[in-house]
């Protein structure tokens, strides 16, 4: 009942005034009623009734998943993939367009895009995003379009995808949908390494590092930027340690609508991602919050996170900048790589320009600092 409560509130927050999508409560209530969609899918299935239902893509070659004219609702995406390329989660790059938009308002590897943030796969499920047995790879974000909507899959690696699956659902709706519908944003970003400003340190609770003071944010990890009308739904995170001891020391800071001090400030990492001391060596995955990937606390740990805040969105009218701190007033110089998610009007910022592959690959990075030979 937990989970069908809280998407609920998922949809309600994000389109009120549609049929929803993502609404469980409502799926027996509703059968009855006639509905003011018809529902399609875009699928990569064997178009001579035979069974190879996949696609290949050669290095360099761009799929499309989805090219189809609205007004609609993407309800769900549902991906596989065989591949020899061991990076291939980072290699593949998903895109979507809405409306016929120049830019993308979803950029991002697809490994992070579902949660996987350093190229690895593992299970997990929260309500908008899940991965299950075996590399089955699914999101539930409602994504509304009015015109036209445009999903594309480019293999940035060297080389050939051996099998791609995909089936995306889609509904569309007989006229244009409500004014004040937002469209759906993803966001990579990553800091490999985010450079602290020190690595004099000898642990987290070095005076050096605990007496420092950060009140504005100065030096944070920035999950995304927005300029515009939304709201903010979300992020996953994956940590790969350069250096030893505890990475979570950082505050979660929010800055809306310009703000020079953020008007919601957090108490640690584990904390905004809703988990405590250090998530106590558990992994967990839940319908908002969840640490599938729980490492140890030395140079070489990997950590996967992700928070979801559909019970009550961050709202902004003009801006918001959505950050963290790397290490307490952000000393600690290990690997982040992050997907946020939010609803805006168009046009959107410009994404910052996504790095190269070799850069998108995890890897410890000579920092300094303990465990760390480098300077």
């Amino acid at each position: 009942m937990k989970r069908c409560f809280l998407l609920v509130i998922l949809s309600a927050l994000i389109l009120p005034s549609l049929t929803l999508a993502q609404d469980p409560t409502r799926w027996l209530s509703t059968l009855p009623q006639a509905k003011d969609y018809t529902q399609h899918r875009s699928s990569s299935y064997d178009r001579s009734g035979g069974n190879a239902d996949a696609r290949q893509i050669a290095a360099g070659e761009t799929l499309i998943l989805l090219d189809e004219a609205g007004p609609g609702l993407v309800s769900h995406v549902w991906v596989t993939i065989a591949s020899n390329d061991p990076h291939h989660l980072k290699a593949l790059v998903l895109r979507m367009y809405w409306d016929g938009e120049p830019t993308p308002s979803v950029e991002a590897p697809i490994g992070d895009f579902f949660g996987l943030g350093l190229g690895d796969y593992f299970l997990y499920q929260s309500i908008p995003l899940a991965v299950g047995s075996d590399k089955a790879l699914n999101c539930f974000f409602p994504m509304p379009f009015q015109k036209h909507a445009r999903i594309t899959v480019t293999n940035e690696g060297t080389q050939k995808v051996n099998a791609f699956y995909f089936n995306v659902d889609y509904r569309v709706y007989p006229k244009a949908l409500p004014d004040d519908t937002l469209y759906f944003h993803a966001q990579y970003r990553q800091a490999a390494p985010a450079k602290g400003w020190t690595n004099q340190w000898k642990s987290d609770g070095d005076p050096l590092v605990n007496d420092k003071k950060n009140l504005n944010g100065d030096g944070n990890y920035v999950w995304m930027e927005a300029i515009g009308r939304g709201h903010f739904a979300g992020v996953t995170m994956s940590v790969l340690q350069n250096q030893d001891s505890w990475w979570g020391e950082g505050d979660d800071m929010f800055f809306v609508d310009g703000e020079k001090m953020p008007s919601i400030n957090g108490t640690g990492s584990e904390d905004y991602f809703l988990g405590a001391w250090d998530f106590g060596g558990h992994t967990f995955s839940y319908g908002l919050f969840g640490a599938p990937v729980v490492g140890q606390e030395v140079a070489g740990g990997r950590w996967s996170l992700y928070r979801f805040h559909l019970d009550s969105p961050i709202t902004f009218t003009k801006s918001l900048r959505a950050t963290i701190e790397h290490g307490h007033a952000n000393h600690r110089s290990d690997n982040y790589f992050s997907v946020a998610y939010w609803y805006q009007t168009e046009p959107h910022a410009a994404f910052p320009a996504l790095p190269p592959l070799e850069q998108r690959i995890p890897r410890i990075y000579p920092v300094g600092g303990p465990g760390n030979a480098g300077k």
